[in-house]
């Protein structure tokens, strides 16, 4: 039994599609010697696949391909049944059903998802948007805004707005504090835009003590007490209860998958 895997990702792109699928593939298998992924992006000439190919026979490989050129997406599955490779074809099968649907042919064009078009213009501007409304900066910005996430300190609202806004949504984020009255904004935007952001006392208290740490200040500070936390959590639950708004516990969950409730909570 082998305890290591070796992928080939053949893309005339830049294969980062299929590296996200084999991650999520992989990391349902314990590899002591984990997978070792070998991405070959913008592979446009048969001379360089068979190249490739041919290492990866070597290497006694598993191949996965985002080919669009039919041409060499043949090649590719051709050589690998020629040599007993286990070839996944991520685009072929797609392709062909979406040409028998629509009566179209695939342009076969490699750099046509990556062109600048009004997706990506509108991507730009809500990264921008973000980091412009970030920790209620203006609170103008709420009214704006596709998401409004509020929490206290320490429950990831400037990371999933970043990652959120790469989604294309325009995200403001507001920090809870017992001491400082929320904005009037939050009150004047229907409440399933906002999202309720909450973490473990345990939790909290383990971050805040790594965060002082990492700028030089006492880990023993009031911000990573117990009964501060315990104070701020019972006031983060007091405005979420004001506001009516929807609760996710964000305590072990990885960045995407907490922005998947949001966005599902959200539509």
């Amino acid at each position: 039994m082998k305890d290591t895997v070796i992928i080939y990702v053949i893309s005339d792109a830049i294969g980062e599609t299929a590296q996200h699928l084999i991650r999520a593939s992989t990391a349902q298998f314990t590899l002591e010697g984990g997978a070792d992924i070998r991405r070959h992006a913008f592979v446009r000439d048969a001379e360089t696949l068979i190249e490739i190919l041919g290492e990866a026979k070597n290497a006694d490989a598993i191949i996965v391909q985002t080919l669009v050129q039919k041409k060499l997406a043949v090649i590719a599955s051709d050589y690998c049944a020629e040599h007993g490779l286990p070839c996944i074809d991520l685009v072929s099968n797609l392709t062909a059903a979406i040409e028998q649907k629509t009566g179209q042919k695939s342009k076969e064009d490699p750099g046509n998802m990556r062109r600048l078009d009004q997706h990506y213009f509108d991507r730009i501007a809500a990264i921008e948007f973000a980091v412009k409304y970030d920790d209620c900066k203006d609170p103008r910005g709420i009214l704006e805004a596709d998401i409004v996430l509020v929490g206290i300190s320490r429950t990831s609202k400037t990371p999933l707005s970043s990652y959120l806004a790469n989604q294309n949504y325009k995200v403001a984020n507001v920090p809870l504090v017992p001491e400082i009255p929320i904005p009037t904004e939050l009150t004047q935007i229907p409440r399933n835009r906002i999202i309720g952001l909450t973490n473990s006392p345990e939790k909290l208290a383990a971050i805040r003590k790594v965060r002082l740490k990492s700028i030089g200040l006492d880990e023993t500070s009031s911000y990573s007490s117990e009964n501060r936390i315990l104070e701020e959590l019972d006031y983060g639950y007091r405005i979420f209860k004001q506001l009516g708004c929807r609760v996710i516990e964000v305590e072990d969950k990885a960045i995407e998958e907490t922005a998947a409730l949001i966005i599902e909570k959200v539509k």
